[in-house]
């Protein structure tokens, strides 16, 4: 009984698909395959006319540049900075498309009873410096060998923050430069 219910259902599913499929028209969706015309719509193209003047509508942007890498969803050069001046660091986790650079913990060779964490927000798409904020965690050992949470300065994060905005401003330079 289960298998004549299954059958039916399976043979009115590919009828059904088959009718809806006669109508398609296969050059419709690509209309540049058939007609030998491909329509640039990238950067540095010619505005459009459309109904709500030259160049469209756009809802989310603005007209300045973004300086964007190709699939990244925050600004290239920020994002490239952050990893460059943090690679000495082990990374846990790094989201170019939600900007956020996390680090494992890290002791350095000057003192082995302190060890730093940070993390990097990329909280913009174009290159300005409130785009960016970091955000740097200290643990201390104690006698017992447990580590404890220390307050930072605020003038560590002020200070990578800035090292990574030089950077960036350098790499930026120097593509344009090119």
């Amino acid at each position: 009984m289960k298998l004549g219910r299954l059958s039916f259902i399976a043979v009115l599913g590919v009828a059904l698909f088959g009718a809806a499929c006669q109508y398609a028209d296969p050059d419709s969706k690509y209309p540049s395959r058939t007609k030998g015309r491909v329509t640039y719509t990238g950067p540095g193209a010619p505005d459009r006319e459309t109904v709500f003047g030259p160049g469209g509508l756009s809802l989310f942007g603005n007209d300045e540049p973004t300086d964007q890498g190709a699939g990244l969803g925050v600004n290239f050069y920020l994002w490239r900075a952050s990893l460059d001046t943090i690679s000495f660091m082990p990374l846990v986790s790094a989201d170019p498309f939600g900007g956020v650079i996390i680090t494992d913990w890290y002791t350095g060779n000057s003192a082995a009873n302190e060890r730093y964490k940070v993390t990097v927000y990329i909280l913009s798409r174009a290159l300005r410096a409130d785009g960016l904020r970091v955000a740097v965690f200290l643990q201390r050992q104690d006698g017992f060998g447990s580590w404890i949470d220390t307050p930072v300065e605020a003038a560590t994060a002020t200070a990578l923050e800035n090292t990574i905005l030089t950077r960036a401003r350098q790499m930026r330079i120097a593509a344009l430069a090119e």
